[in-house]
């Protein structure tokens, strides 16, 4: 008798996530300009409200990104995040406020990179003292065995990334730069991405670090350690605009 198939793990079960065509749903680009400005400039600061007047954060670098939002069970927007390209300079974003790398850092091709960026998630799943704007907490991680990481892990966080991660490996893309706070960067190691610090803390919108991610050794790290969360991660799911 064949032995039956294991149970196909999910680490995101009360989430699904999708990538949004920029200039072809424009409702859900507004809705996701209005969750923007609701974080960055009246709860955070980070950006002054007055120069919103119509509630809407956007800004220079949506027209040439990829955008990715996550919705709960009942159909509200909850999280987002895109994935910049490099502007015609072959630059991206964090560099206007990082001048300097560490010693020995060396940038891979911009072709082949991506700045992630703008990762939020609505204050609904934010309640918890000491969470950061993309839902962790080091806390709550801290000390938790392997075996138990599926369920204690930030599952909006963990949608976002498995659709970023579909479409960079679709789209040529093998290294993500990100500008991260430190709860943030230490539950990604944790989860074993490979993001490495490149420069110093910096203040870009908010105390962060820069951090470079190779996808071959992600995919390296986690196939080793929680092979599982690949497979969940290279797992087919639908990216259409709804």
């Amino acid at each position: 008798m064949t032995a039956p198939l294991p149970e196909q793990a999910e680490f995101a079960p009360y989430f699904r996530s999708h990538q949004v065509r920029f200039g072809q749903d424009e409702a859900l680009m507004r809705r996701i300009y209005e969750l923007r400005f609701q974080i960055y400039c009246q709860e955070r600061g980070f950006l002054p409200a007055a120069n919103y007047p119509d509630g809407l954060e956007s800004d220079q670098y949506d027209a040439s990104a990829a955008h990715f939002c996550t919705f709960n069970l009942k159909d509200e927007l909850v999280g987002y995040v895109r994935l910049v390209h490099p502007s015609g300079s072959q630059t991206f974003p964090f560099q206007s406020h990082c001048a300097t790398l560490l010693e020995g850092v060396t940038l891979p091709p911009p072709s082949q990179s991506a700045e992630v960026s703008r990762l939020i998630v609505h204050h609904d799943y934010r309640r918890r003292r000491g969470d950061t704007l993309a839902g962790v907490n080091l806390e709550r991680s801290r000390g938790t065995p392997d075996h138990e990481m599926r369920s204690q892990s930030p599952q909006i966080l963990l949608s976002l990334y498995r659709q970023i991660y579909a479409f960079s490996r679709t789209d040529g893309i093998r290294y993500w730069y990100a500008a991260m706070e430190r709860n943030l960067a230490r539950i990604l190691t944790q989860l074993n991405f490979d993001f490495r610090p490149i420069g110093r803390l910096i203040d870009y919108y908010g105390p962060v670090t820069p951090y470079l991610a190779d996808l071959h050794k992600t995919e390296a790290k986690v196939g080793k350690r929680q092979p599982e969360l690949l497979a969940w991660m290279q797992r087919p799911e639908p990216m259409e605009t709804e």
